[in-house]
């Protein structure tokens, strides 16, 4: 079946693409829903002043509302209707998934299936939502403690802010459960994946004027290319990278035959948490910092200038709860997704063993000691790619979206994106020699 889904594949061209009706359909929606968005990222909030908003954002801009810019796709520069974006939703998923972990009922539905599921997913919305106005109203209050951003600070200010961006962050959550149901890839990947790629250009410019200027020389924007390139390297090498045990099938017999027994392989991705980790991990870190950089820092006590100081982007203490968290999520989530006790069993209930060990709790422990060090390489792959531009962003001024974070979330996105279009049209070519195959029958038949 293997080599089959590889000839497929390698058979894959234009033709083909032209023929697969429902796979162009969900791609133009996935355009469409998408252009949705940015267009909502133009659209400004009610009673707010451009330009005092534009110069309360240029002094933060290289701190931690930098880099929540990016994830928003811009909105929080224009101070737009999507300015929270879809942060309050993987800040709600990341709760839900660890509660799930610690409270026996929720684990209970976890496992029930579809039902369960879907009961989550609703606990999700609902934590979206109380996220949402929390961080909404403290946005509407920073503003107006902003010097004159706001024209008519008061209630009826706060409460038109809190509706129209609590509203914006539902409508990117149904907007992204949309794409993943009726378009291709995950929607809300591709939400923070549009909101980057749409600002790369101005970044490159912006790093091209400032090679211009004078402000960078020659070399070092020869050696940020250099190591873009590398870490787009490194991170498809690693994205693809996997560890295969094999498993073995006994032999087999049926009536007076014997079967041969089969041979197959468990793949492990060596990162099997995927782009995840980094954003829970910027999601929290931007959680606390959200509403303090539009703050007046005059009216924080010493302490808290403090930390939000030592919270800043490229700061030792921002890089280090940073690096840890994405540790944490590498593990967390990967212990979500794959259960080696429920592969064991799998294994065992079809008949498949690993050589050397006894099915059951025996290969679940081998499971769970191959995953664990596999993991352990591809958290330490994750930090490197996210931390070390960091570095030199913080040395050097270039934008966020030439960081590694952010080449991460293009690279994989587009990777899995691509996956799931050559996923589609290798159903679609199967879907075809069944046709025809029957056509043949049948007229063999007459």
């Amino acid at each position: 079946m293997a080599s089959a889904a590889e000839q497929l594949a390698s058979n894959l061209n234009f033709s083909a693409f032209a023929k697969a009706e429902d796979l162009k359909k969900r791609i133009w929606f996935t355009i469409g829903a998408l252009l949705v968005y940015r267009l909502g990222t133009y659209i400004p909030l009610p009673g707010i002043n451009p330009d005092a908003f534009a110069q309360a954002f240029s002094s933060q801009s290289k701190g931690v509302l930098g880099m929540f810019n990016m994830f928003a796709g811009g909105a929080v520069q224009r101070m737009a209707i999507f300015a929270l974006g879809i942060m309050p939703y993987i800040s709600a998923s990341i709760i839900m998934q660890l509660m799930t972990s610690v409270i026996p009922s929720l684990e209970a539905l976890k496992k029930e299936g579809e039902q369960g599921r879907k009961v989550i997913n609703q606990y999700t919305r609902y934590g979206t939502v109380l996220l949402a106005l929390v961080q909404a109203y403290g946005i509407s209050v920073g503003l107006e403690n902003g010097n004159g951003i706001v024209s008519d600070p008061g209630m009826f200010f706060r409460i038109s802010t809190v509706v129209t961006l609590v509203g914006g962050t539902m409508f990117l959550m149904w907007l992204g459960e949309q794409i993943t149901a009726r378009g291709i890839g995950n929607g809300i990947s591709l939400i923070i994946f549009s909101g980057i790629v749409a600002g790369l250009p101005h970044a490159i410019s912006g790093t091209l004027e400032l090679g211009r200027t004078g402000a960078l020389s020659t070399g070092l924007i020869l050696a940020i290319i250099v190591l873009a390139i590398v870490v787009i390297a490194l991170i498809v090498f690693f994205e693809r990278a996997q560890r295969r045990l094999l498993i073995q099938y006994p032999k087999r017999q049926v009536g007076n035959r014997m079967f041969q027994g089969d041979t197959s392989h468990l793949p492990l991705k060596l990162n099997t948490s995927g782009v995840i980790p980094p954003i829970f991990a910027s999601s929290l870190l931007l959680l606390p910092a959200t509403v303090a950089g539009f703050s007046q820092t005059t009216n924080m006590p010493a302490w808290a200038s403090t930390v939000l100081a030592s919270l800043g982007h490229g700061q030792p203490l921002y890089m280090a709860f940073y690096a840890a968290m994405i540790v944490f999520f590498a593990f967390f989530y990967t212990a979500i997704v794959f259960n080696p006790k429920d592969t064991a069993d799998q294994l065992k209930k079809h008949s498949g063993f690993i050589p050397g060990y006894r099915p059951g709790e025996r290969t679940a422990d081998y499971i769970d000691y191959v995953l664990t060090r596999i993991t352990v390489v591809g958290a330490i792959y994750l930090v490197l790619v996210c931390l070390l531009p960091e570095f030199l962003i913080s040395a050097t001024g270039v934008p966020f979206y030439l960081g590694g974070t952010s080449l991460l979330i293009v690279v994989s996105v587009t990777l899995d994106t691509v996956a799931q279009i050559q996923g589609h049209l290798i159903a679609h070519q199967y879907e075809g020699l069944i046709k025809k195959s029957k056509l043949r029958g049948g007229k063999k038949a007459r």
